[in-house]
């Protein structure tokens, strides 16, 4: 205490050592602060990630399940383009006397 220097100070503000430990406090808090923030930014990006995966999950297995769909609705019709075509044309021939005839109907009753 003998430089002349206030009794609270114990010397420090002539070295300048306080001012570079109050900086350093100051620098250490802030980046505390960014850590924090990082932390909890990169634990929302995992819970998002997670989440995005299970929705992932569940549409590969609704294409599954359409793809297995799709492949039997496609064999049943390669199995009724197999079959007489004979046959399929008079069917056809039926649906179209059928849908003429009902909406001959429905014009005469106007």
């Amino acid at each position: 205490l003998g430089d002349g220097a206030a009794a609270g100070n114990y010397g420090y503000t002539n070295s300048g050592y306080s001012v570079y430990e109050e900086e350093n406090e100051r620098l250490t808090e802030s980046l505390r602060s960014k850590v924090s923030a990082i932390k909890s930014l990169s634990i929302e990006i995992g819970t998002e990630v997670k989440n995005q995966n299970k929705m992932l999950s569940e549409m590969d297995n609704d294409f599954d399940s359409a793809g297995g769909l799709l492949g039997a609705t496609m064999g049943r019709l390669k199995a009724l383009s197999r079959g007489s075509q004979t046959k399929l044309l008079c069917y056809m021939m039926l649906f179209a006397l059928f849908v003429f005839f009902v909406t001959y109907w429905i014009i005469k009753l106007r």
